[in-house]
């Protein structure tokens, strides 16, 4: 009988498993590995494979929803329009234009910024 101190046994083997330390990606690695693969998914399509300029703008589409995901993100952790627009290199009141709709469901504070 096993004493209940005992961890039970697990089916890794220990000494064939590395103790790796997880690497953590920065944000700005993510963009750069994301922008290389959009690159060389353009290539491939821009070479000949013309049925998938279809899945890329399919793609575009999720993308411009995530950045409206992210942009109602922002917001709710208290980003202002303002903020968000100097980012992306647009006014305020664009981007406040642009994803104002994912940040609220009534029109009554659409107008503050």
């Amino acid at each position: 009988m096993t004493p209940p101190t005992c961890k039970p046994r697990s089916g890794v083997n220990q000494s064939l498993t590395l103790k790796r330390r997880r690497r953590i990606t920065e944000n700005d690695e993510y963009a750069a590995f994301l922008r290389r693969v959009i690159r060389a998914y353009s290539r491939r399509v821009a070479s000949g494979d013309i049925d998938a300029i279809t899945d890329m703008a399919h793609l575009a589409a999720d993308f411009d929803t995530a950045i409206g995901e992210a942009v109602t993100g922002l917001r709710s952790a208290g980003y202002s329009w303002a903020d968000i627009g100097l980012r992306l290199g647009i006014t305020r009141q664009a981007a406040q234009q642009r994803w104002g709709s994912h940040h609220t469901t009534t029109g009554s504070d659409r107008d503050c910024a």
